[in-house]
């Protein structure tokens, strides 16, 4: 067990204090984001840096089987690497040769770090580098960190962004405004988007990460963008650091959210009022009586968040504000307050807010507040159903296409089914 350490952070007002605690956390490493990212850049190969235990994690993660062409894979460091016995460079660059040469469709090969590549300080930009000259133009290879050291799962899509915002393409200063959405979306959920920035009239959008690697929006000083998920803090900075400037909105989830997330684009690019009213109506509606078939299930249950995704604070907006939801206590591994101020502001003033963790003191304080459903990690996840509570598996809403008018019933569902399976298994005495 380690040391733990908590502080409270005086509250705003009316607002209950900001529990900040550095102890034991029970989260997945940014490795994990792979299962989702390589599924998204359809050209792109990722080779993680790691030993047989990352290996194994991305297997049983995935659900590969062997015969199956994934776009990852994992080149083990072997004994007689981390002793010194053999070059890790001269390994790697033969391991990536065999790669390219049988799998010649690979156009960006992404070389992913991992807690035994940082800790044997193997500098894998320098191998990128080295790598890249030798491939260029056939080939980019570019690296970032998926480490679990002090990370949880959701920053290697962010340490991934980052990186891509790197080879990006430079916009010159009087390139037509564009927009790019950064965040992984699921494809249909993507096609859904782009169809309603078309129907705005908003022209020059790209999402990050793009479907391809050839296809990287070009940056500048007339870019804006719009984050679609809440954890892409360095991928902000880098899109800033490029000229980018950020739109400051809700997430898009639920009829409120996406509602909000949209409007925020339309009034960046001058969008009438009354086009962006005529475009979402048709959707807003379909969300709200998708919504109306879970009220009964959903309303007036109290629901506790373990700190797992980072998208703790919006789900929690949406469940207490579109379903009706008790909120408890909202852990989140981090709280990136510049990017979430308009979710915490819709928060009920006596939530409890959670950053960080100190798993044992937390899982105290959910017994104190006695919910009826619990967020979580798969590992706290079969002890709190074994106490008879009903679990919701926080990676689970990374996976699903949750996101959009089309997707708000989903996301509602994905609550409601562990309470429904609870009420079916209740034994009466």
């Amino acid at each position: 067990m380690s040391n733990t350490a908590a502080r409270c952070d005086a509250p705003a007002a009316g607002r209950e204090p900001t529990i900040h605690q550095r102890g034991q956390h029970e989260v997945f490493c940014g490795l994990t984001s792979i299962i989702w990212l390589h599924r998204k850049m359809q050209d792109a190969f990722f080779l993680i840096v790691g030993s047989r235990t990352c290996a194994h994690l991305m297997q049983s993660a995935a659900g590969v089987m062997i015969f199956a062409e994934p776009r990852f894979a994992t080149a083990i460091i072997e004994e007689r690497d981390l002793s010194g016995m053999a070059d890790l460079h001269d390994e790697l660059d033969a391991v990536v040769e065999r790669l390219l040469k049988r799998r010649p469709d690979i156009k960006m090969l992404v070389l992913v770090g991992s807690c035994p590549s940082e800790v044997i300080k193997l500098d894998l930009s320098r191998a990128a580098e080295r790598l890249n000259r030798e491939h260029a133009p056939d080939r980019r290879v570019i690296a970032y960190s998926g480490s679990g050291i002090e990370t949880t799962f959701t920053q290697g899509e962010d340490s991934f962004l980052a990186t891509l915002v790197d080879e990006c393409p430079v916009a010159e200063a009087d390139a037509a405004p564009s927009l790019v959405v950064a965040g992984s979306l699921a494809d249909v959920v993507e096609d859904q988007f782009s169809r309603i920035f078309q129907a705005l009239g908003i022209e020059n959008v790209a999402f990050l990460p793009t479907r391809r690697s050839d296809r990287l929006p070009a940056i500048g000083p007339n870019t804006r963008f719009l984050l679609a998920q809440p954890f892409l803090n360095e991928a902000a900075k880098k899109l800033e650091r490029r000229g980018a400037t950020h739109i400051p909105a809700l997430f898009p989830l639920g009829e409120e959210g996406t509602t909000a997330w949209l409007k925020a684009a339309s009034d960046a690019f001058g969008v009438d009022p009354a086009r962006f009213e005529a475009v979402t109506a048709p959707g807003r509606e379909r969300a709200r009586k998708a919504l109306e078939s879970y009220a009964e299930t959903l309303s007036g249950k109290r629901i506790f968040f373990f700190p797992d995704s980072q998208l703790e604070p919006a789900l929690a907006r949406f469940l207490s504000r579109e379903a009706g939801m008790g909120l408890t206590e909202i852990g989140s591994p981090y709280l990136h307050r510049r990017h979430l101020a308009a979710e915490l502001d819709l928060l009920p003033e006596d939530v409890v807010l959670s950053e960080g963790q100190d798993v044992e003191r937390q899982i105290d304080r959910c017994h104190e507040a006695d919910p009826d459903l619990i967020v979580c990690g798969l590992g706290l996840a079969n002890p709190f159903e074994a106490e008879g509570y009903a679990t919701k598996w926080s990676i689970e809403l990374v996976f699903t296409p949750i996101q959009g008018y089309e997707q708000a019933g989903d996301l509602a569902e994905l609550f409601a089914r562990p309470l429904r399976r609870r009420a079916a298994l209740k034994v009466e005495v």
